[in-house]
Order: structure tokens, then C-alpha cells, then sequence
């Protein structure tokens, strides 16, 4: 049974609207790989970089019970589990077989995926099957021409594309599998990384668009000028009020994102425990593989 907007919004951090809550969150690094480049995209395995895209390790899925239930003893406060990299949740099979464990093993906790979308489409049966509570998209763009500005390309079904035609593609399935995905009652949040100069002109077509297919919250994140849009300055806290006005016409708009490590734990904005957990992790299984 889908959950309730009011209760994804009391329990969970990242769809909550208005005040920051005291709810907790895990994130599960078990997705390695990913289909495509974003031009701002730089997937990096360390234990020092606060942003998405990075974890200090990657973990199995047979995995995830144990670090759910090491994290609870330490943060009892954890209301979700959520997979959002360090690559893409549908580029393997690794992030729903985990969210299969997760679903007999600790059947309270809300299950948060967050993807591409190349894949949501052909995934989306999958998705609803396996219980998925929330889901975030990221859609950069929903013109093609503008989304060529932001991603190199796309490995789609053994073929690399780029350009306007892997844009297509990409903004095609995207908005096909919300579509499928909110018709099921799954709630969706649509995430946009604001480019000044490049989509920050687009946002209030991308709400609308994304509105239409479904989704339901709308979260802006400023850019991180890395990788190769390194030249490329942030957002000014104008532009990125402005951009978020202009959602707002549409969706509801989240404004709380810390843009968290893909194997963050704990309460945003509070005391994170990934590393505790996982780098213990790491010491342990280099312990063992040293006899």
C-alpha cells in the first residue's frame, strides 16, 4: 500500500516540507556503476568529500541487514533507508535486490530509491513490486538541446549515445517511468541541479513538465562546480530563491537538501555516522583478507 504524503513528510528528511525534522536517514552504497556522464558528475570512492557521489565503500547487498542494524544502535532515530549511488540505483540489480532484504527485514522502515531515470521506465513494474515508498529523479532538463549542455552521454542497452540524441532518450524515459511510477501511488520528488547560465532559465518548465507526469516535490540543488563543468560558477542564493519560486507554481518545493554522501547516516545537518560505520567495515574485511 503506498504511503501517505503526510507521512513521508513527517518521516521522511528528505521529502519534508517546511522546518527540518529530527528524523534519520541510511544510505546504502550499493550501486557502483552508472549509465551515464553528467557533466558535474564526479563518482569518487574516499572518506572526505561531503556530496553526492561519493562513499567510502561499496557494500553487497546480502550486506545491508547487518548495516541497518548496526546504524540503528547508534541513531535510533532512522525512519528510511535509501540507495542514491555512489552510481546509478538501476545500472545494476544490486539496489533492488537489497531493497528485497530490507523489505523482510526491517518491514518498518519507509524504502527511498533515487535514480536517473534512463532506466525507470523498463524498471518501473520492478520498482512497484519490490515496495519502493519514495523516489526521487533527478531531471536536469526537459529540452533536449539544454540537457546535451549537461551530460556527455548515455549507455543505453550496450550502445553509448551522446548529444541531443542521448538527451532525447534520456528525458523520454524519464518522464515516461514517473509517470508509471506515480500511477501506482508511489510518491515522487524530482530533483534539479541548477546551472546558472545553462538550465537556470528552464526551471519553471521542468516543474511544470515533471508536474504533469506526476511528481509531487521539487528540490533544486546548486550546482558543485567539478569534473567538467569545474568552470562554471554556483548559483547565487538569488538565483537559487528565484528558481525555487518559480517551481513552486507547480510542485511543492523542498528546500532542506544537504546534498549527502551516498552512504550518509544519521539525521541531516547532524552528526553523520557513515564513516564510523562503514570504515569499520573496511578495517574488518582488510583484517580478514590479511589472514
Amino acid at each position: 500500500m503506498a504511503v501517505a504524503l503526510e507521512e513521508l513528510t513527517d518521516k521522511h528528511p528528505c521529502f519534508a516540507l517546511g522546518k527540518k525534522g529530527s528524523n534519520g536517514r541510511i544510505h546504502l552504497p550499493i550501486s557502483p556503476t552508472c549509465n551515464i556522464q553528467c557533466k558535474f558528475c564526479d563518482r569518487k570512492i574516499n572518506d572526505y568529500e561531503e556530496r553526492p557521489g561519493v562513499a567510502a565503500t561499496v557494500i553487497k547487498p546480502e550486506e545491508s541487514p547487518d548495516v541497518i542494524r548496526q546504524s540503528l544502535e547508534v541513531c535510533p532515530d532512522i525512519t528510511v533507508v535509501g540507495i542514491a549511488g555512489p552510481g546509478d540505483t538501476l545500472a545494476s540489480d544490486y539496489a533492488l535486490q537489497t531493497f528485497r532484504l530490507v523489505k523482510e527485514a526491517y518491514p518498518s522502515l519507509l524504502k527511498c530509491m533515487s535514480t536517473n531515470g534512463l532506466l525507470l521506465s523498463e524498471k518501473a513494474e520492478e520498482i512497484i513490486e519490490v515496495g519502493i515508498d519514495s523516489l526521487t529523479v533527478t531531471v536536469n532538463a526537459v529540452d533536449p538541446e539544454i540537457e546535451a549542455q549537461l551530460n556527455t552521454g548515455i549507455l543505453y542497452h550496450g550502445k553509448w549515445y551522446e548529444g541531443s540524441e542521448a538527451a532525447k532518450i534520456l528525458i523520454h524515459n524519464q518522464l515516461e517511468g514517473i509517470r508509471k511510477i506515480s500511477e501506482a501511488g508511489i510518491m515522487i520528488k524530482v530533483n534539479t541541479v541548477l546551472v546558472p547560465e545553462v538550465n537556470d532559465q528552464h526551471i519553471e518548465e521542468i516543474a511544470k513538465t515533471v508536474a504533469e507526469a506526476g511528481a509531487k516535490i521539487y528540490n533544486v540543488i546548486p550546482l558543485i562546480p567539478q569534473y567538467e563543468l569545474a568552470d562554471k560558477r554556483q548559483p547565487t542564493c538569488a538565483e537559487l530563491g528565484e528558481a525555487r519560486e518559480k517551481a513552486a507554481r507547480y510542485l511543492d518545493v523542498f528546500c532542506h537538501c544537504q546534498r549527502c554522501r551516498a552512504d550518509a547516516i544519521g539525521v541531516p545537518g547532524g552528526k553523520d555516522f557513515g564513516k564510523q560505520i562503514y570504515l569499520n567495515r573496511v578495517a574488518v574485511k582488510e583484517t580478514f583478507s590479511h589472514g
